[in-house]
């Protein structure tokens, strides 16, 4: 018993002191590792007599679980030092000034095309999308574009390797042609997009937006795209009436083709969208042409259908009062809280499409 009582107040005697964790790791090894006292003093007792061995196999335990449970507590005690440490260390001072919280504000250009895209699907169309990268079939052929036609020139287009075959797409009719070979009719989509031109000024930008519809089906007509895009017009503007004219005009890809006006006047320095003397162009249109229902295996014997394309950043101008498109990509914080939209405000028909 001598032997353990020694151990016994030795130790105690260590884990009484002030140390560290790494030190009570070390008396935790020295007593109970492998060959430490205690583990040495439990392979004692088979050489110990019958009469004693009961007696030091009590005192033994007991002392070992005396050595473990004051281990056990001075690692607690440690442990939670250094927590109340390192708490005190990053105590907060609650009366601080919060911090600032910066909302972030929709893109009028990405509310724009949630606002198109509600209204076109209360009417039944559906949203495709492509890449940005084209090729040249898809893009001018088969959208029935002559081979000298000038929207093929370099000063017009952003080709991406010499043989121009593939370029950035230059309006999203591509994704009409891709829609077209991949299924069958009929067809009544949009698609929305980024599209690319070689011009750059207040009203036009090298990357831009691009809306472009297209239906497709049996014995449809320029009554269906007229009353299609007087729906639209009046929905998007928010207006029940609207003065709209169609002009002739030329698409390679439409036949007859039109460009279409809509009414304004001007009160108090501001733009009225749907009365008045003035017109103001918006958008281009027409008839699919025949060749291009060919060149996507639509016979146009039994399937006729109309397109159109709309300027997104222009219907975004007009409708919100923004007068230089190269303020959409010019990421000024200042300028996007003023005319960016509440991540909340999402556009539907029901509630309004806008604040």
């Amino acid at each position: 018993m001598s032997d353990l009582k020694k151990i016994k107040d030795e130790f105690f005697l260590k884990l009484k002191k002030k140390i560290n964790l790494s030190e009570v790791n070390q008396i935790k090894s020295d007593l109970f590792g492998k060959n430490g006292l205690i583990s040495s003093q439990f392979k004692k007792i088979g050489t110990i007599s019958e009469p004693e061995r009961k007696q030091f196999a009590s005192d033994l335990n007991i002392i070992k679980d005396e050595l473990q449970d004051l281990i056990n507590f001075k690692i607690n005690e440690i442990n939670n030092a250094e927590i109340n440490e390192r708490l005190e260390k990053e105590k907060i001072d609650i009366t601080l000034p919060e911090r600032p919280f910066i909302k972030g504000k929709i893109h009028p250009v990405s509310q724009t095309i949630d606002e198109i895209s509600s209204i076109f699907s209360e009417i039944g169309f559906s949203v495709e999308e492509g890449p940005d990268v084209e090729n040249e079939y898809n893009n001018f052929t088969a959208l029935n574009t002559p081979d000298n036609h000038p929207a093929r020139d370099m000063h017009d287009t952003f080709y991406l390797d010499e043989k121009k075959e593939k370029l950035l797409r230059t309006h999203t009719s591509p994704v009409q042609i891709r829609t077209m070979l991949k299924d069958k009719p009929p067809f009544k989509i949009i698609a929305p997009g980024r599209t690319y031109r070689s011009d750059s000024d207040q009203t036009h930008s090298p990357m831009f937006h691009q809306v472009e519809g297209l239906h497709i089906d049996k014995d449809i007509n320029m009554c269906h795209l007229k009353g299609c895009l007087d729906y639209f017009i009046k929905e998007f503007f928010e207006v029940d009436k609207i003065k709209m004219r169609f002009r002739p005009s030329h698409f390679p890809f439409t036949e007859p083709s039109a460009e279409v006006d809509i009414g304004y006047e001007i009160k108090d320095g501001k733009i009225i969208i749907g009365e008045g003397n003035k017109w103001l162009e918006i958008l281009g249109c027409g008839m699919v042409h025949p060749n291009v229902l060919k060149n996507v295996k639509v016979n146009p014997e039994n399937y006729q259908g109309y397109a159109f394309g709309i300027g997104i950043d222009r219907l975004a101008m007009l409708k919100y009062g923004i007068n230089d498109l190269r303020s959409f990509f010019e990421s000024d914080y200042r300028w996007l809280n003023h005319f960016g939209f509440d991540p909340l405000d999402v556009p539907t028909n029901y509630r309004g499409l806008s604040r």
